[in-house]
């Protein structure tokens, strides 16, 4: 049996192999963005959108995919294209060691295509399933502050 949706922009079809995870499918696809962290959910380290929420890939069975959008962040921009997020991030050195970045992009990615207002708290709230392990949230929630600032014309106060 095969499953089609699309990913990154592009119509796929895969094998629909019983317990295998979109995890597992998308390293073997070689997109790196999407990090092995916990295995169960915990980390956010492999963190996609579908259909525009955001999800950990290693809880997700390849088998419910059908007809639905997958997005990882290489789907975002590339290194000659960055998002004004991902700049954003790189501006204000949220990047840290690089390891849970991919999840928190794709978290905020996902908050900035919701209904939600990009508040402080509505940030903390979409990196929360994000685990970093090396420093912390205070700069990626000053880059997404920045960013929202910017988008409204504003001149960011920290």
């Amino acid at each position: 049996m095969k499953i089609t949706f699309t990913l990154n922009g592009k119509r796929v079809t895969a094998e629909k192999e019983p317990g295998r995870l979109l995890l597992e499918y998308l390293r073997a696809e070689e997109l790196h963005s999407v990090k092995y962290g916990c295995g169960h959910g915990e980390c956010g380290s492999c963190a996609v959108l579908i259909n525009d929420k955001a999800y950990n890939a290693c809880l997700i069975l390849m088998h419910t995919l059908g007809g639905k959008r997958v997005e990882t962040l290489e789907s975002f921009g590339g290194h000659q294209s960055l998002t004004a997020l991902q700049e954003v991030f790189l501006d204000e050195g949220a990047i840290q060691c690089g390891y849970c970045t991919p999840g928190m992009l794709v978290s905020l990615e996902a908050l900035s295509r919701g209904s939600k207002p990009l508040t402080e708290d509505s940030i903390r709230e979409a990196l929360a399933g994000n685990l970093c392990r090396c420093t912390g949230y205070v700069k990626p929630v000053v880059a997404a502050r920045k960013l929202k600032s910017a988008n409204q014309g504003e001149h960011y106060i920290p």
